[in-house]
């Protein structure tokens, strides 16, 4: 009886984990642009507080990274091999959605806007780059959003 309740304690522990790195993982059949915007700004804070683990829980399995001067990415699993920078905490990340908009039949949306990335250069010294991104949200199997493809470009480096 003893680990039947630890047993459902930690899966009890891992869905609340679960949720408060991913909360709109659940979201309703029912969603607006505001509703892709909020999204947003839950998936940088994921990235922010969890770094590549966050950022990636909110990618779907057979997503699509287009990387400002690079070739295409497909699939979650390479795309994670390329995002451990967000696991250095000198290195940031941010982003701020600037339209949003869901398709009539509600189960495709996207997202736009800017992002700045800074880190340390080769020198030590802070570096900035600003730039812009689209990420395209599709309604999962089970009712869940994630990104199906993502790209952005830079508007080029500043100190």
């Amino acid at each position: 009886m003893r680990s039947v309740r630890i047993l459902l304690s930690i899966a009890l522990f891992a869905t609340i984990l679960a949720m408060k790195i991913h909360p709109l993982a659940w979201a309703s059949d029912k969603i607006t642009a505001d509703t892709l915007r909020q999204m947003e700004g839950e998936f940088m804070k994921a990235a922010v507080e969890h770094g590549a683990a966050g950022y990636m829980s909110y990618y779907a399995d057979d997503a699509v990274e287009v990387p400002n001067g690079a070739a295409i990415i497909s699939g979650k699993l390479n795309i994670a091999k390329t995002m451990g920078f967000l696991d250095d905490k000198n290195n940031r990340l941010t982003w701020t959605p600037v339209g949003a908009d869901v398709s009539a039949s509600g189960d495709l949306g996207y997202t736009y806007g800017t992002y700045e990335f800074r880190a340390l250069g080769k020198d030590g010294k802070p570096v900035a780059e600003h730039g812009k991104y689209t990420s395209i949200w599709k309604k999962q199997k089970d009712g869940s959003w994630k990104v199906v493809l993502d790209m952005g470009n830079t508007s080029g480096p500043t100190s």
